[in-house]
């Protein structure tokens, strides 16, 4: 689809900002002539057709909907007046109040995408003040659909929730994948057939969970019943605090957003 607006992104030269872009001019969501970006200190040599600035201000006049592709550390001395238009945040923790207070708009919608948006698969979840319009919304679901899967979510906790759960990318697969390659290297293996073993491992799993659209909770219990090889290997890191350890972890990442945002 085509979209009838301008969007501008405050950091289209980084990573994320990048890739947010990429997915949506593939995609057809926006044209290449109404997509403007910000850069630092050297222009980027990407995205023909587009507008490349570093002045965040002339980006945000001539667009419809800013985009804050920001680090959160970096967003206290971001200037930039949005006069009313849709601001969508991609940043960890800043709350909606804050980005409206202080970009002098209502019509704020937080997100959360994640690495995978660079391949169009990244999970971002959402949530709008209460003065973004219908149409905001419309906007949203086809800049983050561009990207993989969005939902819109009941609240600002759970934006906090899904920073440390999906906002992670690949980090907690590939930490998964360390430990096994770092077991595999340690029995004896190659670390060339233990990288290829495990990441062959973690890709086919994302890849059937995606066709199947499969519950993990069923795999595993599938594999349980099978009273193998891998249910001895699940068993026993159950046992060992598998499951107590990733929730300790994932409430640290929740308390972490929380306090990023009061910062």
């Amino acid at each position: 689809m085509n979209a009838s607006f301008r969007l501008g992104i405050v950091g289209g030269a980084g990573w994320l900002g990048g890739a947010i872009a990429g997915a949506a001019l593939s995609a057809g969501v926006v044209r290449a002539e109404d997509v403007a970006l910000s850069f630092r200190s050297v222009k980027p040599d990407r995205f023909p057709g587009s507008f490349w600035t570093d002045d965040n201000q002339l980006l945000a006049d001539r667009s419809d909907i800013i985009m804050l592709s920001v680090r959160p550390q970096d967003w206290p001395s971001l200037k930039l007046d949005a006069k009313g238009k849709l601001v969508i945040s991609v940043m960890a923790g800043i709350r909606i109040a804050k980005i409206g207070e202080k970009h002098c708009t209502r019509r704020v919608v937080r997100t959360l995408p994640n690495a995978a948006a660079e391949v169009a698969k990244s999970y971002t979840p959402w949530i709008a003040s209460s003065d973004a319009t219908e149409v905001d919304r419309i906007a949203v679901r086809a800049i983050f659909d561009a990207c993989g899967v969005q939902d819109e979510v009941g609240s600002e906790r759970d934006i906090d929730y899904l920073t440390g759960l999906t906002g992670s990318g690949p980090a907690f697969p590939a930490f998964l994948a360390e430990a096994m390659m770092r077991d595999a290297v340690a029995f004896g293996l190659s670390p060339e057939v233990a990288r290829r073993a495990v990441n062959t491992v973690l890709t086919g799993t994302g890849r059937l969970l995606e066709i199947n659209d499969a519950s993990p909770a069923d795999t595993v219990a599938a594999f349980l019943g099978y009273r193998g090889t891998t249910a001895a290997a699940i068993e026993t890191m159950r046992e060992a605090g598998f499951d107590e350890a990733v929730a300790k972890g994932l409430a640290a990442a929740f308390l972490k957003s929380i306090a990023m945002g009061k910062a």
